[in-house]
């Protein structure tokens, strides 16, 4: 039997204070008593964008003055296919209300897991709930350097998601400089992933783990406790689908673009990275030549956002 596909436009609607809104579904629907972000079905010849501006003055009452792409996600039922347009909405006029007579909450970002959403909507609570650069950390010797541009990435540039990548270090030495890079991170309200064994995780309490391709690809089931985030860094499809498997919260995915660093090594282009993140099953960084200058368009093919060592990680001090 071929499936009915459904094309839906939704919207993570975000106010000043960082609460999101969303909705409760009618008890006589589909899933009905479950809590979604607004939105609804595209009608003939309507793009993501038109749809989302008709369905959220429907259904709330608002107009959009701008929106940017957050997350598409494919997701099979048993009966049909849906594909969810997600777009992150943070200027609009009005007050949002049920205008359809469905009860709408406001919640912080921490909370919405405790809120019970349909299955095709897991994506979405990860992508609202990360920010759009990750930093990845370089390799320095002094751990005085490492601390000074670290903490002029989180205070000056506002960085909220870092990873610690520190191979070069003997396990002592991680130990120390991870408790170090916990507690600057801790202090300006940034998450860190370990760059490690996912054993560290009972050394060190850091917000969860980075896995490298090949620890990725090794694994028979997610390593860590679902309460703490789980990356992963990807460079083809199969790997996709292998984070997708371990139920990774998040990937990077490169090379898109040249890099100082690697020269010669063939890259992504943006094409093949927007086909690759169309079906990925998680919020997807782009990594590899990435500067912020790159980052409204790595979300206009589908990214999260942008990692990046060398722009979030200056030298010029």
């Amino acid at each position: 039997m071929i499936k009915r596909r459904v094309h839906v436009a939704a919207a993570a609607i975000v106010r000043g204070d960082g609460r999101v809104l969303i909705a409760r579904r009618p008890a006589t629907v589909d899933q009905g008593g479950l809590w979604e972000f607004p939105g609804g079905k595209l009608a003939p010849y309507e793009t993501g964008f038109e749809a989302l501006k008709r369905e959220l003055s429907e259904e709330l009452g608002i107009e959009i003055q701008r929106a940017q792409p957050l997350i598409r996600v494919h997701h099979e039922y048993a009966d049909k296919h849906i594909l969810l347009d997600v777009w992150q909405v943070r200027e609009y006029e009005g007050e949002p209300y049920g205008r359809e007579g469905q009860p709408v909450r406001w919640v912080d970002v921490d909370e919405l897991p405790n809120y019970p959403f349909p299955a095709a909507n897991l994506p979405i609570l990860r992508a609202v709930a990360l920010p759009q650069e990750y930093l990845i950390t370089a390799e320095e010797v002094s751990d005085e350097v490492f601390l000074q541009r670290l903490e002029r990435a989180l205070k000056e540039d506002g960085i909220r998601l870092v990873q610690l990548r520190a191979k070069g270090l003997d396990d002592e030495a991680y130990q120390v400089r991870a408790e170090k890079t916990l507690a600057l991170c801790r202090e300006h309200g940034a998450k860190l992933l370990l760059n490690a064994d996912p054993a560290w995780l009972e050394r060190v309490d850091a917000d969860g783990i980075h896995l490298t391709s090949a620890r990725l690809m090794a694994l028979k089931g997610r390593p860590i406790p679902a309460h703490k985030w789980l990356g992963a860094s990807t460079h083809d499809d199969e790997q996709l689908t292998q984070a997708g498997r371990l139920d990774c919260d998040f990937v990077t995915l490169s090379p898109l673009a040249p890099t100082p660093s690697h020269p010669g090594v063939i890259t992504l282009g943006w094409h093949d990275f927007q086909q690759m993140v169309e079906t990925a099953a998680m919020p997807v960084f782009a990594l590899g030549g990435m500067t912020r200058h790159h980052a409204n368009q790595a979300r206009g093919v589908g990214a999260q956002g942008i990692a990046s060592i060398r722009d979030f990680w200056r030298d010029d001090a």
